[in-house]
């Protein structure tokens, strides 16, 4: 039988970078007592008025069929949100509203390549933009990231790579898996770069509630002059401690909104009227654990920082946002696959090796930092015990 190119695109870009994570949870199943630092979920569980609210808009015969762009209330909302935010009239009709942020992009990348386009995307990044990108045919561009530069993307980097073919310029602010946050002055300078070869800007802002204290964010949606280029993503699933919602929307100019409007529709026909109307509650005001959650991950990052930076030849790279931290493994003589592998195999300790990310991050490991205090140290003495063991072997 025949199959559509497309699956033969996303080969190998879907479970198989989450090997380590995967082989971590038949461990658990098996009674290892592992302690697992690979995803990012957050620490607390969702707040109770939400849930309180997606049970009486339940109760209230909230089941039935939305449509394409998100129920009015939360479209509203999050319009209101937006324009406050960013200090400049935002509509509905720039609101398109889908079940989580994976979706949103994956909906905009449809409305805006073909195949053969070129998609510019800083390299380390998150495990699944490779498939987003692949599954329209267009091609991605990496543009390393370099930790010098605190991992946030240089716009020289980029316009040495644009071709004819570049169609968008993909940014993750703050960034997963580095935990950089890009400052204005960034983004302006990365939006020169777009006017001046026509690029779309679209940015994954998942992240943006959990910047830690003192860290400004900025969006593209903070400068007037990139508006008519400018599309964002976000979702409840971090800064409001809901992943399992699948409650995310897309932010950009009216047109764009209106073209993938039909997609929407095509596609989904909506989301659930009761997760939209606790959506809306949780973006009518501030989040009540995202500032907490900032608060002890950044704290979390420093406990690492502090037990493992310069141990055994490992260096700790300190985020400034998001659930993450980073390590890097080289000095062991390993890959951060193969150290991933036998720290969960010898240490019963799961972190994501860096190469699930891009080449940018071959020999590092990624840390979660959504686990208790003492279980974040007592992996930090697991990871310095075997890095040691591992440069004595070489030495």
């Amino acid at each position: 039988m025949r199959y559509a190119g497309v699956s033969d695109r996303l080969a190998g870009l879907g479970s198989a970078k989450w090997e380590v994570h995967t082989l971590a949870r038949a461990a658990k199943a098996e009674g290892r007592q592992i302690i697992e630092l690979t995803i990012g979920e957050p620490d607390v569980p969702t707040p109770l008025p939400m849930i309180e609210e997606a049970t009486r808009a339940m109760v209230a015969g909230r089941t039935g069929y939305s449509n394409g762009r998100g129920e009015p209330l939360l479209v509203a909302a999050l319009a209101r949100r937006y324009a406050a935010r960013r200090g400049r009239p935002i509509g509905p009709e720039q609101v398109i509203c889908l079940p989580g942020t994976q979706t949103c992009l994956y909906a905009t990348f449809r409305t805006l390549l073909e195949p053969g386009d070129e998609v510019l995307v800083g390299d380390p990044m998150y495990a699944t933009y490779e498939g987003l990108i692949a599954q329209t045919g267009a091609r991605m561009v990496p543009v390393p990231l370099r930790p010098e530069r605190g991992f946030r993307i240089d716009p020289a980097d980029v316009e040495a790579r644009i071709t004819p073919r570049a169609r968008v310029l993909f940014l993750n602010t703050p960034h997963n898996p580095t935990g950089a946050v890009l400052r204005r002055e960034d983004i302006a300078a990365l939006g020169e770069v777009a006017r001046r070869h026509d690029l779309w800007i679209v940015a994954d802002e998942v992240y943006e509630d959990l910047v830690f204290p003192g860290v400004p964010f900025a969006s593209p949606l903070d400068l007037p002059d990139l508006a008519e280029r400018s599309i964002v993503a976000s979702s409840i699933s971090k800064s409001h401690a809901a992943p399992g919602f699948r409650s995310g929307w897309v932010v950009g100019p009216a047109e764009f909104a209106a073209r993938l409007l039909p997609l929407s529709e095509t596609m989904l026909f909506g989301s659930q009227p009761f997760i939209a109307d606790m959506t809306a509650l949780a973006v009518s005001g501030p989040s009540t654990v995202a500032e907490g959650m900032a608060e002890r991950f950044a704290a979390r990052a420093g406990l690492l920082a502090k037990a493992l930076d310069g141990v055994a030849g490992l260096r700790v790279h300190r985020p400034e946002a998001g659930m993450f931290a980073l390590v890097d493994v080289r000095a062991t003589g390993l890959s951060g696959l193969d150290f991933a592998l036998s720290l969960l195999a010898e240490k019963d300790v799961a972190v994501m090796p860096g190469e699930s990310f891009g080449e940018g991050l071959r020999g590092w490991i990624r840390l979660s930092l959504t686990v208790e205090d003492g279980l974040i140290a007592r992996a930090a003495e697991r990871i310095a015990a075997h890095a040691a063991r591992l440069r004595g072997e070489a030495a």
